[in-house]
């Protein structure tokens, strides 16, 4: 397993590098942001005493938040993409900022602040050439927990879109290859290792004046005599002046971070890292709905935005897009593979502009876009493209032609042992089973809960994973029982057998492309290529693609590629 990630490392340096970079960008973002926040609410507090407690207890509240409910939460306000990382991260980053420089200052030695006032020293002097100084050792000690906490968090943004590491750990996560996810999470630990010593050595140079002065106090304690100490001692007003000189260090380190702020965030909004054509969302200022988004999502500055889901098949589809619509027009693409949460992030980001269009499945869009609670069939096709367009100003085109339903596997030891061939040969053991699953499974009409009415089924555990752990759990023993796909690549590999819905429970899951109506106003073309995809996957066809990246561990854009010169399209 090491040397397949070294390898690939070595075969994909510059995607990693590219990733590593938007990972720096959007870390160090956040740090400088939650750097300023921070200090500046620790000044505050220490200054106004009667406010430290309601303060450390609102953020210490807010750290205790889960970082995917937060995503959660924020997404509606800063939509999907870096904005919503950054802001996400800072916030989390506030805690030992505002704590430590709240206890850095309120432990200053009274007789120094004495002294500097004696000496008439301003509020101002007296804060930023004695007590940020002073404090800077413990306030330096909050940085690099905060730092090191920020880094390995960010890799969780990629679930809401956003680039670094993190796209790598998940996309391995979700395409079975525990080399890239290796790859990506090593590189992070590592990206955090090398920050932290080179802020504890900052840290360790700011604490040497302590270091001085305690040596220097020490054999004062042993001598007697008027005279002793002499040369030695170190009044309060000379500790005032000796620090003052450190403010300047400070202040200028602080201008360092600032400007750092905001080359990272031309990096994050300017949009100019992406991994081998998928962007960084995050692009420039009032773009559109989103601030967030490189551009409206109406495609009206040549560059079209697809989004995927994070699934293997949708990463090959996307990539299909993309190189569909960049050899036959003058359009540029830009692929958010990934997006977590599927359609629940996507659909609304779709509908404020952040995105254009993205893979989607009727069953999908009925049941979860439109709310309506009946099983749907392709015979209500026509009903659901008439309400994207009327209710939505959105429409389905480019219909792939595979049906991506809902399955039940085993594994072949419990089929064996409780003689499962039917759903309804489950439904009579299912109570002794463990089912795994996607977590929106368990709350659609479509999933779990028609699923136990059609056929009186329960299960005795359920547990909630990713989609692209459920196998590793069903082959692990973690789990009895999962939902698949009917297209899964993994279907293929002895040890699994899919079970018949004999009484027709699953609706129909034909895949095609949902888009916004204002981008194909603007281009055309646009669909025209899209059009080129009416029936171009069968459901073995799209079986064989997502095996060739899950189990034999092709790119999925060579896949994709590969694919489309077989159809004659390149």
């Amino acid at each position: 397993m090491i040397s397949d990630m070294f390898s690939l490392l070595a075969v994909r340096s510059s995607w990693f590098g590219e990733l590593l970079a938007q990972h720096i960008a959007i870390s160090f973002l956040s740090i400088a942001l939650a750097g300023i926040i921070g200090l500046s609410l620790g000044i505050a507090i220490a200054a106004w005493r009667r406010g430290a407690r309601p303060v450390l207890a609102l953020v210490n509240f807010v750290y205790t938040i889960p970082s995917i409910a937060l995503f959660g939460f924020l997404i509606p306000v800063t939509g999907v993409g870096n904005v919503t990382a950054v802001v996400a991260l800072t916030v989390y980053a506030l805690l030992p900022m505002v704590r430590n420089t709240y206890t850095g200052i309120v432990n200053i030695d009274p007789r120094v602040i004495e002294a500097a006032r004696g000496m008439g020293a301003t509020e101002r002097q007296l804060l930023y050439r004695v007590e940020l100084p002073l404090a800077a050792p413990v306030i330096m000690s909050g940085i690099r927990n905060m730092a090191t906490m920020t880094i390995a968090l960010a890799g969780i943004a990629s679930f809401i879109g956003a680039g670094g590491l993190g796209v790598a750990i998940y996309r391995g996560i979700t395409t079975n290859n525990l080399a890239m996810t290796l790859a990506g999470s090593v590189l992070i630990a590592v990206l955090a290792i090398v920050v932290d010593a080179l802020l504890g050595l900052v840290e360790k140079r700011l604490r040497r004046p302590f270091a001085a002065a305690e040596k220097a106090r020490g054999p004062r304690r042993q001598r007697t005599g008027g005279a002793q100490g002499r040369g030695t001692h170190e009044t309060p007003s000379r500790r005032v002046r000796s620090w003052s000189r450190r403010g300047v260090v400070v202040v200028g380190a602080i201008a360092v971070v600032v400007a750092f702020a905001a080359g990272a965030a031309a990096l994050v909004r300017g949009g100019s890292l992406r991994p081998e054509g998928e962007r960084l969302p995050g692009g420039n200022a009032g773009d559109g709905p989103n601030s967030g988004a490189l551009s409206k999502g109406d495609g009206s500055a040549g560059t079209i935005q697809v989004a995927t889901k994070p699934m293997t098949e949708q990463y090959v589809l996307g990539e299909m897009l993309k190189t569909l619509v960049e050899h036959d027009t003058d359009l540029a693409v830009e692929l958010t593979q990934g997006v977590g949460g599927g359609v629940a992030n996507i659909q609304p980001a779709l509908i404020k502009g952040d995105f254009d269009l993205y893979p989607e499945y009727t069953g999908t869009g009925w049941n979860e876009v439109l709310k309506h609670d009946d099983t749907y069939d392709e015979s209500r096709f026509d009903e659901l493209r008439s309400q994207y367009e009327d209710d939505l100003e959105l429409t389905w085109l480019g219909m792939y032609g595979f049906n991506n339903t809902y399955g039940l596997a085993v594994s072949s030891d419990v089929a064996e042992r409780f003689d499962l061939s039917t759903y309804s040969d489950l439904a009579q053991v299912a109570d002794q089973l463990r089912l795994g699953a996607e977590p929106d499974f368990f709350d659609r009409q479509d999933g779990y809960p028609g699923l136990s009415q059609a056929y009186g089924m329960s299960f005795g555990t359920t547990m909630d994973m990713d989609i692209g752990l459920k196998y590793q759990a069903l082959f692990g023993g973690q789990v009895d029982a999962i939902v698949v796909f009917t297209t899964d690549g993994q279907l293929a590999e002895d040890g699994i057998v899919v079970l018949k819905d004999d009484r027709g429970f699953y609706p129909s899951y034909l895949c095609g492309n949902v888009v916004r109506l204002d981008t194909l106003e603007a281009h055309p073309e646009l669909r025209t290529e899209l059009e080129k995809l009416e029936g171009l996957i069968s459901d073995d066809d799209m079986a064989r693609m997502n095996h060739a990246v899950e189990s034999e561990g092709r790119e999925p854009k060579d896949v994709a590629d590969e694919f489309l010169a077989e159809r004659g399209l390149l």
